[in-house]
């Protein structure tokens, strides 16, 4: 006989999030993910001038803040045929990278770290043997055996308070733990340093965009004078602290990150050989980091793809502007279709229609058979996909794009896992390191770019005009794409008459946290909890370890959320 756990809210994410399971024999047979608050944006920005839309989208999220902003404005310069000048395309690259590197960083040691490591066990474990293994795989300069007793000494201060803060409510202690304490105090130092690193990396963005979050760089001019003296080829300063940040970055991606990632790893490699949490195999990548302009296909480094039940020897294309291609339904989700409960739409004729039937009161369970989630039912060809690093390496990798091919042989071999094993929770986990890796190289290579693009002077030409709205067709429809750090977003825009007519936006976690289909199809969340295996239901850890590993942001897939609910966390067996 199963039971079913019920974790309302999933915590340490973006968001509102409510997953049910049903577990026998010690295995998850079924799951079920719901989303628990609304959208609104999209009927925020109806009537609205398309040129002032992307302010508004930006608000979505405020982690992701910048990558609504782009995949709004690329909307907008689709619709209006619009191509940016080569300064403008390196910058919203390293936007876009600077992101990307500070989200990796922050999930992986804030909000999945401790679904791996045990926050508490640091007090058993030795400092000098801890320093052993620090400077076993990395030569980061603070690893000595006083560096990880004060950094325990700390720790104990908290547990002995009885008071435990930002590692309360953790299931210490529980047998999924792995880790000998030594590792797990490597771990939760690097979480300390983490937390200073990743309020650097985000100057990238008060450099070029005057503030973070919610950036301003896309329309009216840039927050910094990008000024460069060419009698001495010195740039200006705040350039220079750029060329620093990303060195910063580099460092530690490269000499934290990635070896802890790795150390971690190498005792979960049960969780990559049998391939739990795996889900789909089914992988969508709109593509992004042209070395020219969005529209150069071609140029991409993180090339766009398909990949379909785990064949890497075939990659499909993707066009988000195909209305055989992409479409959301609502069977299972909360609106409706000009007044109609089911359906699917492509986003251009996407509506944003709450419609909500569920119970008026708290209820211990979903009504599975009926509309469960605020979040709808995106596909691709009528196929659930899942979206996020992993995708962006699977499709990499099967292109052979790039570095992709030899920095995942490099890791796995070292891991002592195939390539197959990238298709679980672990392997997840694994490719946003990668992801990381990569992208401290491109941000590299694009801010040279910048500079001596600078000094050379742009060649590239920006026609002004079809900014105007005099210029504009009387109907015109576009769509963004951007690689946020969930995976791929798409905005898509119609304009009529100036005006912004219909808007929607479709975001990684609506992809990944989708609930069933009209076809009783599931999404990449639920179809990932399959097989999982649970030592303790009241302590459901391996079900937050594998949601965690897809970093949900529900604050993008929707909006506004019951203030009336007082209810922080909860966990129902039945």
């Amino acid at each position: 006989m199963s039971k079913r756990v019920v974790v309302d809210p999933v915590t340490r994410i973006e968001g509102h999030l409510r997953i049910e399971a049903d577990v026998q024999n010690g295995k998850i047979t079924d799951a079920f993910s719901s989303g628990t608050a609304i959208r609104g944006i999209e009927l925020v920005v109806k009537n609205r001038d398309p040129r002032d839309v992307w302010g508004y989208v930006q608000r979505i999220c405020g982690v992701c803040t910048s990558t609504h902003a782009l995949a709004s404005i690329r909307a907008v310069e689709d619709a209006l045929g619009i191509r940016v000048p080569q300064n403008a395309n390196l910058i919203r690259n390293l936007m876009n990278e600077a992101v990307n590197l500070h989200d990796h960083v922050v999930h992986f040691y804030h909000l999945h770290a401790f679904d791996w490591v045990d926050a508490v066990n640091v007090l058993k474990a030795d400092p000098k043997e801890t320093s052993k293994i620090a400077q076993s795989i990395s030569s980061w300069p603070n690893s000595s055996p006083g560096y990880f007793k004060d950094v325990q000494t700390k720790i104990k201060k908290v547990v002995d308070s009885g008071q435990l803060g930002i590692f309360a409510n953790g299931y210490w202690g529980h047998p999924a733990y792995k880790l000998p304490p030594e590792v797990n105090l490597l771990a939760v130092a690097h979480y300390l340093e983490a937390l200073d690193w990743q309020k650097e990396i985000v100057k990238v963005h008060t450099i070029f965009g005057g503030k973070n979050p919610h950036p301003h760089y896309l329309v009216g001019g840039m927050a910094t004078p990008l000024d460069i003296n060419m009698d001495n080829g010195i740039h200006s300063e705040k350039l220079e602290l750029v060329d620093q940040l990303i060195s910063q970055a580099h460092d530690f991606i490269n000499q934290v990150y990635i070896p802890d990632l790795m150390a971690i790893g190498s005792y979960y490699k049960d969780w990559g050989t049998k391939q739990i949490g795996g889900g789909l195999n089914n992988y969508l990548c709109y593509g992004d980091y042209s070395t020219k302009d969005i529209r150069d296909i071609n140029l991409y480094r993180a090339p766009r793809g398909i990949i379909l039940n785990g064949n890497m020897n075939e990659v499909l294309d993707v066009d988000p502007a195909d209305p055989n291609q992409v479409q959301e339904g609502i069977d299972h989700a909360w609106y409706n279709y000009d007044g109609k409960a089911g359906g699917s739409r492509h986003p251009w004729k996407g509506e944003t229609n709450l419609d909500y039937s569920g119970p008026q009161t708290p209820y211990k369970h979903l009504d599975t058979n009926a509309k469960y989630s605020w979040i709808k039912a995106p596909r691709w060809k009528n196929q659930p996909m899942e979206t996020g690093p992993l995708a962006r390496v699977m499709v990499g990798y099967a292109k052979n794009k790039g570095d992709y091919r030899p920095i995942v042989d490099d890791t796995l071999k070292k891991l002592g896992l195939p390539v197959k094993a990238l298709q679980s929770a672990l392997g997840r986990t694994v490719a946003r390191g990668l992801d990381a890796k990569m992208l401290t190289g491109w941000m590299r290579e694009d801010y040279n770019s910048l500079i001596n693009n600078i000094k050379s002077g742009d060649q590239t030409t920006f026609d002004n005009s079809k900014w105007e709205p005099s210029t504009w067709k009387s109907h015109a429809f576009g769509v963004g794409t951007v690689e946020a750090p969930r995976g791929a977003l798409g905005h898509w825009i119609e304009i009529e008459n100036g005006k912004t007519k219909n808007y929607q936006a479709v975001v990684p976690t609506t992809w990944n946290a989708s609930p069933r289909d009209a076809k009783g199809v599931i999404g990449a969340y639920e179809s990932s909890l399959h097989n999982v295996p649970v030592a303790d239901m009241d302590k459901p850890l391996e079900i937050l370890r594998v949601v965690h590993s897809f970093d949900p942001c529900l604050a993008c897939a929707v909006h506004l959320t019951d203030t009336k609910n007082s209810t922080l966390t909860s966990v129902h067996v039945e």
